[in-house]
């Protein structure tokens, strides 16, 4: 897979050149960073997420939902990889891969980059789905050490167009902007439209599909897609990155054998563990036992 990025336009002229010195100081500003090393995690990381890997039919066909993730994790990875090589101080960078390591389960990779990115005043920042809000929109949930936040999608990038069912397609390279809100360089300007305080989450329950903040005090959130808000007090969120696959077992009581979907409980798992790790050193979140099951 990495052969087939390597000659992709952008990437095949950084991997050309060489690198670049830099101090451990992270940095968000274009004028400061190496502009190869920009460009790989912005205008590179839009041609990788709208990089077609399929078709309508592809829903036919077992497994095949899962290894286009898998390949678009693996290429995010590398290009960001890339772009530290070429500038260590690149603070998207790592925040790509303190997110995408952990989706392609490799939690000391992520715990680096997670260390990196909260030290430099960055944030962890994960493209998800609000269950709770709106099921046909994107959000973004941003993490430091201060705070969650949760962002509409709009707000970071502009107005989206909206294919099926109204889900948002992602922008193309030019919106910059929003690629480096995605890499953890969220504008200050940009007001989110909730903040939770960690002193204000209680317990994170992980799922088959789902992480649940629950929280001490409410918060409302809207929709960029249908303008209402939802009061929640808790947060059921599909941080995206990881898809379910397919086990065959026999039920019981039955002859024949039988397919059924599992969801990346053990993802979810990480996620939780590896935020609790840095937010909450005194351990007073509390994480209850996974117990996946079916459903959520």
């Amino acid at each position: 897979m990495r052969a087939r990025w390597r000659g992709f336009g952008i990437i095949l002229l950084v991997v050309a050149g060489g690198s670049v010195a830099g101090s451990a100081e992270l940095t968000c500003s274009p004028a400061e960073l190496d502009a190869r090393s920009y460009a790989l995690t912005t205008r590179a990381q839009a041609l990788i997420i709208n990089d077609p890997r399929g078709s309508w039919w592809d829903g036919f066909q077992l497994g095949k939902h899962e290894k286009q993730l898998a390949d678009l994790n693996e290429a995010s990875a590398y290009a960001a990889e890339r772009a530290i090589e070429l500038d260590p101080r690149n603070l998207m960078a790592h925040g790509i891969v303190a997110r995408v390591a952990l989706a392609l389960e490799e939690p000391e990779r992520a715990e680096e980059a997670w260390r990196r990115v909260l030290d430099g005043g960055g944030a962890v920042v994960w493209s998800a789905t609000l269950y709770d809000v709106d099921a046909r929109t994107y959000f973004f949930l941003a993490f430091d050490r201060r705070a969650l936040r949760v962002y509409r999608m709009e707000q970071l990038a502009g107005v989206v167009k909206r294919g099926f069912y109204g889900i948002p397609e992602f922008p193309g390279p030019d919106n910059e902007r929003f690629y480096a809100a995605w890499g953890g360089c969220l504008d200050p300007a940009i007001v989110p439209d909730a903040v939770v305080p960690w002193s204000d989450v209680r317990e994170i329950k992980a799922g088959n599909w789902v992480l649940w903040f629950k929280l001490t005090r409410p918060v409302t959130v809207g929709s960029d897609r249908t303008g209402k808000r939802k009061t929640l007090r808790e947060i059921k969120v599909n941080l995206h990155g990881r898809t379910g696959e397919l086990e065959v077992y026999k039920p019981v009581g039955q002859e024949d054998l039988a397919l059924r979907g599992r969801g990346p409980a053990g993802y979810q798992d990480a996620v939780r563990r590896t935020i609790v790790k840095f937010v909450d050193p005194d351990r007073r979140i509390a994480l209850p036992p996974l117990k996946p099951g079916v459903g959520w």
